[in-house]
């Protein structure tokens, strides 16, 4: 039982409140096998800051065991915007966020046979925060932009686009292939 309804508790709530109350997980969230998040370290002085995104030494991330950059991209979404959901068969995407922008990363372990098949994971990037995340290949991703502004995201590849049909890596879901509720912002 919890402390709140323990008889020597300072305050006491009524019946209503005690049948709805429930205290808020703030434990670990679920994973997805080969999702990697890496928090980044900012370095703020009177003028403003920095953040290393990575150190490459002939295209090998130092932080990224076994990810080789070939491609970096720069994208934007509008507020509001959801792109999503697209994934790839051998690439491998970096995601990061500048930490003024807030977006919604989804992403869903499509893998046949991966050990989190079917798993889902949901968190936001940026928000005052400087985080790498490295999507794996199968991994269905997509984002919403839940900031008032312009968001962006810098991301790393190690398979160079081609556009051209046949070597085209990128595929894409409907995006609202786990429910258009997937890109709701939680209340509470």
């Amino acid at each position: 039982m919890s402390d709140l309804f323990h008889p020597d508790a300072k305050t006491r709530i009524n019946a209503k409140a005690k049948a709805a109350f429930s205290v808020q997980d703030y434990g670990g969230r679920p994973s997805i096998d080969g999702v990697q998040i890496v928090e980044l370290k900012r370095f703020n002085d009177d003028g403003g800051a920095i953040t290393e995104l990575g150190r490459l030494n002939a295209g090998m991330h130092a932080q990224l065991p076994g990810f080789e950059c070939k491609q970096m991209n720069y994208s934007e979404m509008e507020p509001g915007a959801v792109k999503a959901f697209h994934m790839h068969h051998r690439q491998t995407d970096v995601w990061y966020v500048p930490p003024c922008d807030k977006l919604l990363l989804v992403l869903h372990d499509c893998r046949a046979g991966s050990k989190t098949e079917g798993a889902t994971l949901r968190f936001v990037l940026g928000d005052g925060k400087d985080r790498l995340v490295r999507i794996p290949p199968g991994v269905a991703h997509g984002a919403s932009n839940i900031g008032q502004k312009t968001g962006r995201i810098i991301y790393m590849v190690d398979v160079q686009f081609s556009p051209t049909a046949g070597e085209c890596d990128e595929g894409r879901l409907p995006w609202d292939f786990l429910g258009a509720e997937i890109w709701d912002v939680v209340k509470g």
